[in-house]
C-alpha cells in the first residue's frame, strides 16, 4: 500500500521536478547562442581574410599592368605608377588580424565561464537565459569595436605610408628638376662659349706673345698666398725679368697704366676682342698707339699683385673672360 507523503515532501519533489525541466530548457539554449557566436566570430574572421585577398589580388593587377607597356597606355600606366606609390603595410595588416583572432578566443573563453557560472547559481531559474543573450550582445559589440578600430589603423597607416612616398617623390622629382637645370645652364653656358671661341678665331689672328713655360693656367686655382685670388681670369707665362713681350695681335691701346693688382699693364683692342698684357717690368707704348701684330710692346716683370716674373695674358670677347688656352697654344 502506497504511503501517503507529507504536504513538505510534495512540495519539495515538485521543486526537483520544475528545476529538472528548466535545467533542461535552459542548456540547449546557452549551447545555441554559444554556436551562434562562435559562426559571428567565424564569418567575421573569413571576411578580414577575404579583403586580404582582395588587396593582394589588387597589387598583382597594378604590378602587371605597371610591367606591361604594350597592353595598356602610358597614361594608364603613370596612374598605376602613383596608385602603387602608397604603401600598403601588409605586415601592419597581419598583426592586426592576429590580435583579432586572440581577443576572439580569449571572449570565447570568458563566455563558456559566464554561462557555466551562471548555470550553478542559477540552477534552472529562467533568468539565466538572459543572462546568457546580455553576455552575447556584449561580445558582438565588443568585435564591432575591435574591428571598427583596426579598419581606423590600417586607414591611417596606408595614408600615413601615401603622404609620406608622396613627398619622397616631391623632393626626389625636385632635385632631379635643379639638377636638369643646372646641367642645361652650364651645357648653354658651354655652348655659348663655344659660340665666341668660334668667334674669336674667325675674326681675329693670334701669335704667342713671350717665350716661356705656363706657370699658371686659366680658372680656379689653389693659391700658396692671400694675395693672390682663387679664380685666374688669365694665363700666366713665367720668363726671365726683362724679356721682351710681342703683341699678339694687332690693334688700338685704349690703356696703359700703372695701377691696382696687374701693375704696369696695356689693353689692346681689336672689335669686340681685348688683350691685356700684366705685370710688366716696362712699357714701350702708351694709349692710344696703333699697334701690329709682332710688335714689341712691353718687358716681362713683376709689378703689382705678383710672387715673382712673368706675363699675364688675358683675353676678353665684349669683356668676358675666355682661356687663353683654347685660343692658341702657349706652350
Amino acid at each position: 500500500m502506497e504511503r501517503s507523503l507529507s504536504v513538505e515532501e510534495k512540495i519539495r519533489r515538485a521543486e526537483e521536478i520544475y528545476a529538472r525541466r528548466q535545467e533542461e530548457n535552459i542548456r540547449p539554449t546557452a549551447t545555441v547562442n554559444v554556436n551562434n557566436e562562435q559562426k559571428k566570430d567565424i564569418k567575421l574572421l573569413k571576411k578580414m581574410i577575404l579583403q586580404i585577398i582582395v588587396c593582394v589580388v589588387i597589387y598583382f593587377t597594378f604590378y602587371m599592368i605597371q610591367h606591361n607597356d604594350y597592353f595598356f597606355s602610358k597614361e594608364v600606366i603613370e596612374k598605376t605608377k602613383e596608385v602603387l606609390s602608397y604603401d600598403i603595410n601588409f605586415p601592419e595588416i597581419y598583426e592586426n588580424g592576429k590580435q583579432i583572432v586572440l581577443n576572439w578566443q580569449s571572449k570565447m573563453q570568458g563566455v563558456d565561464e559566464n554561462t557555466e557560472k551562471e548555470n550553478d547559481v542559477n540552477n534552472g531559474i529562467g533568468g539565466a537565459v538572459e543572462g546568457t543573450d546580455g553576455t552575447s550582445e556584449l561580445t558582438n559589440n565588443e568585435m564591432q569595436n575591435n574591428e571598427t578600430e583596426n579598419n581606423e589603423l590600417i586607414g591611417q597607416t596606408v595614408i600615413a605610408g601615401g603622404i609620406e612616398n608622396q613627398e619622397n617623390q616631391e623632393n626626389q622629382e625636385n632635385q632631379k628638376d635643379q639638377q636638369n637645370q643646372q646641367n642645361q645652364e652650364e651645357l648653354q653656358q658651354t655652348s655659348e662659349e663655344e659660340q665666341e671661341i668660334a668667334q674669336i678665331k674667325n675674326t681675329t689672328s693670334f701669335i704667342k706673345p713671350v717665350e716661356g713655360s705656363i706657370s699658371s693656367k686659366y680658372g680656379n686655382r689653389n693659391p700658396t698666398t692671400d694675395t693672390v685670388p682663387k679664380n685666374h681670369t688669365g694665363t700666366d707665362i713665367a720668363a726671365n725679368l726683362g724679356t721682351k713681350i710681342k703683341s699678339a695681335t694687332e690693334g688700338e691701346v685704349v690703356l696703359a697704366s700703372e695701377e691696382g693688382d696687374y701693375g704696369k699693364h696695356l689693353k689692346i683692342q681689336i672689335g669686340d676682342v681685348s688683350i691685356i698684357y700684366a705685370h710688366c717690368n716696362q712699357l714701350y707704348v702708351k694709349q692710344g698707339d696703333k699697334i701690329t701684330q709682332g710688335q714689341e710692346i712691353a718687358e716681362v716683370g713683376s709689378t703689382g699683385n705678383s710672387t715673382g716674373p712673368h706675363l699675364h695674358f688675358e683675353i676678353r670677347y665684349k669683356e668676358k673672360t675666355i682661356d687663353p688656352e683654347k685660343i692658341l697654344s702657349l706652350t
